[in-house]
C-alpha cells in the first residue's frame, strides 16, 4: 500500500524516528501506527542488546529545581555528534522534567516514570532505534532545601546543585555558589566532612613525594598533614578561593552578603575528564 508523507510525519512526530525508519515501519506494518510505533521500539531493543559492550562515554548533562528540590540526570551516548542533537537533548530534559515533576528516592524509581505513554527506561531504549547508539541513563542526584539552585555550564556537560539554609537566597548569590562547584569540585563542604578514604589517599600521596624528594623519615608525617591543609583549602568548598575574587574565601562570601547563610548540601556532576 502508499504511504503518504503526512503518515510519516506523524509517525515521526509520535516516535522521533528518522524518516526513512518510518516509512519503512508504516510500510511493514501496512499501514498500521500501532504496529508500526512496536517495530521501531523492537528495533531499538535489538540495537540496546548489540550495543551493551560498547562505550558511552559522550550525553547531556541537566539540572533544574521544582520548589525546594533539584536534580541533575545525565544520559550517556557514543558520540558528541548523538549529544548535541536537539532530539535527544529533547529527551534527556523531558527525563529532568520527570524527576523534578515526582522527586524520586533514586535512579531506579526514575526509570520506571512515564514521559506520555512510555516509561523512561523504554524511552531510551526507543531512542536507540532511531540513532544507532548505545546510550545509558546512568546519573541521577537531587537534594532538598529551603532554597536550591541549578547550574548548567554550556555543552550540557557537566551541572551542579546547591541548597541553602534559608529561604529566598539573593540569586546572584545562590548562583555564584553552584558556579563555584561545577568550576572548582570541592569533595566536600568543610575539612570534617571529608572521608576518610580520601584523606588516607592524600595522606599517602605526599608522603611518597616527601620520600622521592629524599626528606628525612622523622619529617613525613608533618609534611603529609601540612599537604592534607592544603588539600582542604582547595578542595573544601567554604576554604576555597571565591573564583570571582581569589582575596575571600568562600565561607566570607557567604558571610558578606548574609552572616547566617550556609550551604546545606551539593552534588555536581560532569562527563569531563578531569
Amino acid at each position: 500500500m502508499a504511504i503518504s508523507m503526512a503518515d510519516i510525519q506523524h509517525l515521526r512526530k509520535m516516535t522521533g524516528a528518522g524518516m526513512m525508519d518510518c516509512k519503512n515501519a508504516l510500510t511493514e506494518a501496512e499501514g498500521d501506527f500501532d504496529k508500526a510505533i512496536e517495530i521501531i521500539r523492537k528495533k531499538g531493543q535489538a540495537f540496546a542488546a548489540k550495543r551493551e559492550d560498547r562505550e558511552a562515554t559522550e550525553g547531556c548533562v541537566l539540572a533544574g529545581t521544582n520548589g525546594d528540590f533539584a536534580s541533575i540526570v545525565a544520559v550517556n551516548c557514543e558520540t558528541d555528534f548523538v549529544a548535541i542533537n536537539a532530539d535527544f537533548v529533547g529527551m534527556t530534559k523531558s527525563i529532568l522534567d520527570a524527576a523534578l515533576a515526582d522527586k524520586p528516592t533514586d535512579l531506579d524509581t526514575l526509570k520506571t516514570l512515564k514521559v506520555g505513554d512510555r516509561q523512561i527506561s523504554e524511552l531510551v531504549t526507543d531512542r536507540m532505534g532511531v540513532t544507532g547508539e548505545k546510550m545509558e541513563l546512568n546519573v541521577y542526584e537531587h537534594l532538598t532545601a529551603p532554597t536550591v539552585v541549578a547550574y548548567v555550564h554550556p555543552g550540557n556537560k557537566l551541572a551542579s546543585i546547591v541548597g541553602f539554609n534559608k529561604p529566598n537566597v539573593d540569586p546572584q548569590v545562590a548562583k555564584d555558589i553552584a558556579m563555584q562547584i561545577a568550576a572548582m569540585n570541592p569533595v566536600a563542604l568543610i575539612a570534617e566532612e571529608v572521608s576518610e578514604e580520601i584523606k588516607e589517599r592524600e595522606m599517602n600521596i605526599a608522603r611518597e613525594k616527601a620520600r622521592e624528594a629524599g626528606k628525612p623519615e622523622n619529617l613525613i608525617e608533618r609534611i603529609a598533614e601540612g599537604a592534607l591543609t592544603k588539600f582542604y583549602k582547595e578542595f573544601t568548598l567554604l576554604q576555597q578561593e571565591f573564583v570571582k575574587n581569589p582575596k575571600q574565601t568562600i565561607a566570607q562570601y557567604l558571610a558578606q552578603h548574609d552572616k547566617d547563610l550556609a550551604v546545606v548540601a551539593f552534588k555536581r556532576f560532569t562527563l569531563n575528564a578531569e
